[in-house]
C-alpha cells in the first residue's frame, strides 16, 4: 500500500461497505479510511488526487447503494470525534460534517434554539444534509446555514459565507468532497416547547415510515408539490419486487432490501418503478439515492 505510505494505521483494504449503509448491500471498497484528524484527511485526499485515485465519502449510509462489484480508489467514513464536534455561541451552532444531525438537532432543541427541530427524523450526518439541503415539508437546512468550511478533492480547505451559498430543493451549492463544519443560525425558545415539538414531529414522521428493524431507504424525490410514496402507490407498485428486493407496503418511496437481495435486484426495481409511474401518471420520479 504504497500510495498511503505513514497512513497505514487508518487505510484499510478490500473493506465490506456494506455495514455502512442502510440497505447491508454492496462489495468492498478498494481502499476504506477513517482518519483521525483533518490533517490525516487532507493527506489522504491529496495523495489520492495526486495519483488520480478516485475518493467517495460515506457519512450515515442512509442514501447510498454501493453495487454488488464493489468501488475502485478510496472510501473515506469521518467518524472519528475531530469530525463531529458540536459547539453553541449564542443562537448559533456550529456542527462537524461527521456529525449525526439528530445530535445537533437534539444539542438545539436542548439549548432552546429553534428551527432544526422541524428536521428530526430525518437520518444521516451534517454533510450528507447539506450536500442535498436535506428537508421536510416544514423546511430545509440551508434555510439555517451562514456558513460551510469544505475540502476540495485537491486537499484544500475552503470557506464559502451566507453569500456564496445556495439552496434549492434537494440541492446545494456545497459540491466539494468533505463539508468539515457548518455553522447555522437558529432562533431563540423555549427548551420545553421545543421538545414537545420535536417529540410530536418524531412520532408522525416514524408512523409513516417502515420498521427500524427493516434494511430499507428511501429512494425518490417528491415532485413538485406531490409526494413520491403517493405516485408510486396510485400506480400499484405497493408490495412490488426484483428478486429480494420490494417496494414497502408501509411506505412506497422505501424500498426494502429482503434476506437475499442483491444491489442490482434494487437498481432493477428503481428502473420499473420509475416507468410505471411514468406510464400510468405521465410524472418522471427523480432518484435521491445516491447510486454509486
Amino acid at each position: 500500500m504504497e500510495l498511503f505510505d505513514g497512513l497505514e494505521h487508518v487505510v484499510r483494504e478490500n473493506e465490506s461497505l456494506a455495514p455502512y449503509t442502510w440497505f447491508r448491500l454492496g462489495g468492498a471498497a478498494q481502499y476504506f479510511a477513517e482518519p483521525t484528524t483533518v490533517d490525516e484527511l487532507s493527506l489522504l485526499v491529496q495523495r489520492s488526487y495526486e495519483h488520480d485515485v478516485p475518493v467517495r465519502l460515506i457519512g450515515g449510509g442512509s442514501n447510498v447503494l454501493v453495487p454488488d462489484a464493489g468501488v475502485e480508489g478510496l472510501v473515506l467514513h469521518l467518524s472519528a470525534p475531530a469530525f463531529a464536534e458540536i459547539g453553541v455561541t449564542d443562537n448559533q451552532v456550529t456542527a462537524g460534517g461527521g456529525a449525526k444531525l439528530s445530535h445537533v438537532i437534539s444539542t438545539s432543541v436542548r439549548e432552546g434554539l429553534g428551527g432544526l427541530e422541524q428536521m428530526v427524523g430525518v437520518p444521516g450526518t451534517v454533510g450528507g444534509a447539506l450536500h442535498g439541503n436535506a428537508g421536510t415539508q416544514g423546511g430545509d437546512i440551508g434555510q439555517w446555514t451562514r456558513r460551510a468550511r469544505v475540502m476540495t478533492r485537491a486537499g484544500e480547505i475552503r470557506t464559502h459565507e451566507t453569500d456564496s451559498l445556495n439552496f434549492a430543493y434537494r440541492r446545494s451549492s456545497l459540491d466539494e468532497l468533505v463539508i468539515l463544519d457548518a455553522t447555522f443560525e437558529l432562533e431563540q425558545g423555549d427548551s420545553k416547547q421545543l421538545t414537545k415539538r420535536m417529540q410530536t414531529l418524531w412520532i408522525i414522521k416514524k408512523s409513516k415510515q417502515p420498521k427500524t428493524t427493516e434494511n430499507t431507504c428511501a429512494v425518490f424525490r417528491d415532485p413538485g408539490g406531490v409526494d413520491a410514496a403517493s405516485l408510486i402507490e396510485q400506480a400499484g407498485l405497493k408490495g412490488t419486487e426484483v428478486g429480494q428486493a420490494s417496494v414497502s407496503e408501509r411506505n412506497a418511496n422505501f424500498i426494502v432490501a429482503q434476506p437475499g437481495a442483491t444491489s442490482q435486484s434494487v437498481v432493477e426495481l428503481i428502473a420499473k418503478i420509475k416507468a410505471q409511474v411514468f406510464d400510468r401518471t405521465g410524472v418522471e420520479l427523480e432518484p435521491t439515492l445516491n447510486i454509486w
